[in-house]
């Protein structure tokens, strides 16, 4: 199937061909048809799946079939995201896709003054990607109201989830008229993603593209057991001695980003962090850097890094492990992206294997057990000191700032776990420092998930 089988009009039909975009994926294969005919639609689909073409393409594909005045003050199709970088990312996919239509496409978010955008709003647009607080605020402000929406998306739904926007999720949809089409996303379906989901969907079409909670088929997954303390001294003999084009390494909270940067820098390796105390502005420049192949090396939280599509990225470094399962999952579907190989690695404190044990038993999948690296005792002893801490950033935008402020000090308590324990691991035990055992995280003779023969030895003592 190609999207000219779709149905699709010509101006799509030309613009897909100018990204030299022919095959559908599995998602657009499956949501494009039922959304044409003017179905609501629940789907489950990570990110890199190809998700927003599949709400974009069929979407203004109804409005140049449907020709209307803009509303007032208001918008013929709204796009609710988790994040600022995602609302971005969402609306630039639409412009590309719209560039031989004459559709206006904005977006909302904290971090910018309000002011402006509710001047771009007066006239009202075609397509608005906005995030929960900020939209809450203009319409708080009366500067913008949702009686013209025809099209509802609610993307990444169990994100919104975890950054507290459910109230004000319920408190939107209120206000959206009777008479439109929805469409929900989400990479999960927890029971209360589905509650939230029913609450607005009518007779849903459902497509899911994988199992719940499966990981991407091409990333090696590999764990190393370490002391918190030490983390950062393996962190930087990792980036060294990895082969490694872009990297996104993650940490629970948005001191410990800023701070295992400043560790990098003093060991003289460029990186740059993204969380949601940096401005919009830094945001930008950290992550187009890393686009653009200036920094290997971002550092990020889970919030901010949602909506962070680059290709490119071969490496997943957790430096933390996440808390909940699921969002280890959104972690490594970073890399190993348009058919290409990935590579995750975990960093499991003592305090931490009840998680990698949670998150082996949701993905089905057993993490390689790599040691300690031979030289590993001498890299903790003679770790560069961090670079000199700057002043901290505050955290930019009214509500939507808030609420990433807040998100993460609720979800995480606030703090670094662990950082003051070392509790050593006896000499001679499987990861020890100093066992002698050789360290990769590569493996040999790789046929496919699950097939490939392991580098090194399993660890049993879990």
């Amino acid at each position: 199937m190609e999207f000219q089988d779709l149905g699709l009009a010509e101006p799509l039909l030309k613009a897909l061909a100018a990204k030299n975009y022919k095959t559908p994926t599995p998602i657009q294969q499956q949501a494009i048809p039922p959304l044409l005919e003017g179905r609501d639609l629940c789907g489950i689909a990570q990110t890199g799946t190809g998700k927003t073409a599949a709400f974009a393409l069929p979407s203004l594909n109804y409005f140049h079939n449907n020709p209307k005045p803009i509303p007032l003050h208001s918008c013929r199709m709204l796009v609710l995201s988790p994040t600022r970088e995602l609302a971005a990312q969402i609306a630039d996919s639409f412009r590309d896709y719209a560039r031989f239509m004459r559709m206006k496409v904005t977006t909302v978010f904290g971090g910018v003054p309000i002011n402006k955008q509710i001047r771009e709003l007066q006239a009202g647009v075609d397509i608005l990607v906005a995030t929960p607080g900020r939209l809450i605020d203009l319409i708080e402000q009366r500067a913008f109201h949702l009686n013209g929406v025809e099209i509802f998306v609610l993307d990444e739904a169990d994100q919104m989830m975890d950054m507290g926007f459910i109230q004000p999720l319920k408190r939107l949809v209120k206000m959206l008229p009777r008479e439109r089409q929805n469409l929900f996303f989400s990479a999960t379906m927890p029971k209360e993603i589905a509650e939230l989901g029913g609450q607005f969907l009518n007779d849903p079409v459902r497509v899911s593209v994988a199992p719940q909670a499966t990981t991407a088929e091409r990333v090696s997954q590999y764990a190393t057991f370490v002391n918190q303390a030490e983390k950062q001294a393996l962190l930087t003999l990792t980036v060294k001695d990895e082969d490694i084009d872009r990297a996104l390494i993650f940490t629970r909270t948005k001191h410990g980003a800023d701070r295992v940067v400043r560790f990098l820098e003093g060991a003289g390796i460029p990186a740059a962090a993204i969380h949601g105390n940096k401005s919009q502005a830094q945001r930008t420049t950290a992550l187009q850097a890393f686009r653009q192949g200036k920094v290997k090396l971002l550092v990020a939280t889970d919030i901010a890094a949602r909506g962070i599509d680059v290709s490119g990225v071969s490496h997943v470094i957790n430096f933390e492990l996440p808390n909940v399962a699921e969002q280890y999952v959104h972690r490594i579907g970073r890399t190993a992206r348009a058919g290409a190989d990935g590579i995750a690695i975990s960093f499991v404190a003592d305090d931490e294997r009840a998680y990698l044990r949670a998150i082996e038993k949701i993905t089905r999948v057993k993490c390689d057990i790599v040691p300690l690296p031979e030289n590993f005792a001498e890299a903790v002893r003679n770790l560069p000191k961090p670079t000199a801490s700057k002043r901290p950033d505050r955290p930019m935008g009214g509500r939507d700032g808030r609420r990433h402020e807040g998100g993460e000090g609720r979800r995480f308590g606030g703090g670094e776990r662990g950082t003051g324990e070392r509790a050593h691991r006896p000499a001679g035990e499987p990861g020890a420092a100093g066992d002698g055992v050789k360290r990769s995280f590569r493996p040999r003779n790789r046929t496919g998930v699950g097939q490939h023969k392991a580098a090194v030895r399993k660890f049993d003592g879990r």
